[in-house]
């Protein structure tokens, strides 16, 4: 089964707002499964999702925004290489193109661009690095994104291009974490734990840390633990649906069923369609 990502992962990956990401999946923009309540975004619905981004800040009108992705949902069936599928916006038109092939014939010069198979090597388009640390820098974060679209196909790749992120830039807290996540899906949660302690080390403000230690340390160390890492990163995140789901959970067990409740249904009011 192909790997998907969490609300949470997905804001990060797209470097957007958790709300926003719901905000389009609500608007039409994307259509994720479900895991239960909760939304499961696979990679091509991060394409899906990456594309949206890009034509929103090119100013490309909402509707033709949905005109442009429906197509490109159409061209995304399972199986199919997403390299040579492409979006152009111009002046507020939009065209998908797929080789010579071409939707909706708005064309003209091309100010935004997305190629969905320079997503996955989108570190390569960095340029030369300049002189001195930042070096090491752009490698790290070529390294990380590497690993990130190896983790469907090769996770053995995926860890070990984290871990050539982290010597090249020990402050890489997304690397700490995607390492992490990645030991916590193999059932090893005290390994995932010493991760995310790591990440936190270097950004302890982070509510997705936060959030996927809490996970790890219901495994490891049980309730209150956990509890105490949700509430953390709801306080640095109120709009952190998926915690404020969990620690609902959290606190049924501790008895706690009025904030349960309240916590519950805050759950229920940030993910309503």
């Amino acid at each position: 089964m192909s790997r998907t990502f969490s609300t949470s992962e997905a804001a990060r990956i797209l470097g957007v707002a958790e709300p926003r990401v719901r905000r389009m999946v609500r608007g039409g923009l994307c259509r994720p499964t479900r895991q239960g309540r909760r939304y499961a975004f696979s990679f091509r619905d991060l394409v899906v999702l990456r594309t949206a981004v890009g034509l929103l800040r090119a100013e490309v009108p909402p509707q033709r925004v949905r005109r442009a992705l429906s197509a490109l949902r159409h061209e995304l069936p399972a199986g199919r290489p997403l390299s040579g599928l492409r979006i152009r916006a111009d002046g507020g038109q939009v065209s998908v193109r797929d080789g010579t092939s071409a939707w909706d014939p708005e064309t003209g010069q091309t100010l935004f661009e997305f190629d969905a198979g320079e997503f996955e090597e989108q570190t390569d388009r960095l340029g030369a690095p300049q002189p001195g640390p930042r070096v090491g820098l752009l490698q790290a974060r070529r390294e990380f994104e590497r690993g990130l679209f190896r983790e469907q196909d090769d996770p053995a790749a995926a860890r070990s291009a984290y871990r050539r992120a982290i010597e090249l830039d020990p402050d890489l807290v997304d690397a700490y974490v995607n390492l992490g996540r990645l030991a916590f899906e193999e059932g090893d949660a005290r390994e995932a734990a010493r991760l995310y302690h790591l990440a936190l080390e270097r950004d302890p403000d982070d509510p997705v840390v936060h959030f996927n230690l809490a996970l790890a340390l219901e495994d490891t160390r049980g309730v209150a633990p956990a509890a105490t890492h949700y509430e953390r990163a709801l306080e640095l995140d109120p709009g952190f649906a998926d915690a404020h789901y969990n620690l609902a959970g959290l606190y049924r067990k501790l008895g706690r069923d009025g904030d349960a409740l309240r916590h519950y249904l805050e759950y229920r009011k940030l993910t309503e369609i």
